[in-house]
């Protein structure tokens, strides 16, 4: 009986530790400046900051559940930063740069994979050259990967 009891607490343990999943976002800034004059990075956080202390509800008009908290809060000080290249250089679009930035983010995706991660979303968007003189540009990806 004793054994029976154990083996439905291991089971019934290992399935309530099933339902947990986490989340990781990391995110890529590639930048659009001519002259390698901007900064490209990979940038994944290590700290964590929960969204309740920083979410207020509305209820006819009048705040509720509003917490001490400013916006310098929500900045996280831990975080991994790893150097990427810019797209441009002084003659303009660079693909051995590209080449190169594929090579490292392929390298932080198959690193993530090795520690149980699954790639489960890309999102992208871009703020570009918005014409004569402007000369700035971001392109964006976030990579959001998930496991059990």
């Amino acid at each position: 009986m004793k054994k029976i009891l154990l083996f439905v607490a291991i089971v019934l343990i290992a399935a309530l530790d099933s339902f947990a999943q986490e989340y990781k976002v990391v995110t890529t800034v590639e930048s659009v400046v001519p002259m390698g004059l901007g900064r490209s990075r990979i940038i994944e956080t290590t700290d964590t900051l929960e969204v309740k202390d920083f979410t207020t509800s509305r209820t006819d008009g009048k705040k509720s559940n509003q917490k001490n908290v400013s916006r310098k809060d929500a900045k996280v000080d831990k975080f991994d930063e790893t150097k990427l290249l810019n797209f441009y250089s002084a003659v303009g679009i660079n693909f051995q740069n590209i080449a190169s930035n594929d090579a490292l983010i392929s390298s932080k995706i198959n690193n993530l994979i090795s520690e149980g991660w699954e790639l489960k979303f890309v999102l992208s968007g871009v703020e570009s050259d918005a014409g004569k003189g402007d000369g700035t540009g971001i392109f964006i990806t976030r990579f959001i990967f998930y496991r059990d």
